[in-house]
């Protein structure tokens, strides 16, 4: 069988849910994966440039894909108190249209949670997120919002909060914030799609309960090394909706999609076939009966 490409992240959270299916660690179902690991703008570019059968992408992104993909259940980054971080050298007085800010990628959740707490922060620029500190620190711009590992080490690097930009969604919605999660083509039949939902419920279950089998293929990856840093990043990004979304996971999902293609005036979307059903072996030998 020829190896089905997985596109994911280098960042802790993706590489610890991914490392069992992608090794064969688990049960893949007579499937083999061949792994590619891109920064989370690029991916999001592939998904809405090309066509991979299976790639991580921002919940930003869906609206204008959602006519390709679908959504697997699980392996998404979402959660209360893990949104972006916007930071800067020190306190800003205001925040104004000419307030320069470096955002991980105009697809990111992260600069549409920006948008969302300050409509005024226009004057944006896109940046590799791993240098965004560094570019704010060098006064090459006047704020930058960071995600991944970026927001365990900002403090130790000089930099200044000035907000969790989750916050204003957690205040506003009343939900989780949904960062980004595994979109699979629709090309592919419903049976391969909750093939895949499968496998990878089973390889993050795995890493959950034995997270030391995945230490080397996390570290080999991750762009902060610091133990520390990568502990507290797994733990912040995955969690029991990363395992299953469930209906508040989607309910979170849903809201911000609605909210984007109403920005964007898009194609109507039929949310009601936007998630992949976590459907296990034994219950579609019953539902077959």
């Amino acid at each position: 069988m020829t190896p089905l490409p997985l596109f994911f992240s280098p960042c802790p959270n993706d590489t610890f849910c991914f490392h069992a299916m992608v090794n064969h660690i688990v049960d893949t179902e007579g499937m083999r994966f061949e792994a590619h690991l891109e920064d989370v703008e690029q991916l999001n570019h592939r998904a809405k440039h090309s066509d991979p059968h299976l790639c991580k992408i921002s919940y930003q992104l869906l609206p204008q894909i959602a006519h390709r993909y679908r959504m697997l259940p699980c392996g998404s980054a979402l959660g209360f108190g893990n949104g972006p971080l916007l930071v800067a050298r020190e306190p800003l007085p205001s925040m104004t249209s000419q307030t320069r800010i470096a955002i991980p990628g105009n697809h990111t959740t992260a600069n549409f949670l920006l948008k969302f707490a300050y409509p005024q922060a226009v004057n944006t620029q896109p940046l590799l997120f791993s240098e965004i500190a560094g570019a704010v620190l060098q006064n090459r711009f006047d704020a930058g919002v960071l995600i991944h590992e970026g927001r365990f080490v900002y403090k130790q690097q000089g930099l200044h909060l000035i907000a969790d930009l989750g916050v204003c969604w957690e205040s506003h919605t009343g939900l989780p914030v949904p960062l980004g999660g595994i979109a699979v083509s629709r090309k592919l039949p419903d049976t391969e799609q909750q093939k895949l939902a499968r496998i990878l419920h089973r390889s993050i279950g795995h890493a959950l309960a034995h997270p030391s089998d995945s230490q080397e293929y996390v570290y080999s990856h991750a762009r902060e090394l610091e133990p520390t840093v990568v502990h507290n990043h797994i733990k912040l990004f995955v969690n029991h909706h990363t395992l299953d979304l469930g209906e508040r996971g989607q309910m979170a999902v849903i809201a911000l999609c609605k909210l984007i293609a109403s920005q964007q005036n898009g194609p109507d979307i039929d949310w009601t076939d936007i998630f992949v059903p976590l459907i296990s072996s034994n219950q579609k030998k019953i539902a077959s009966l």
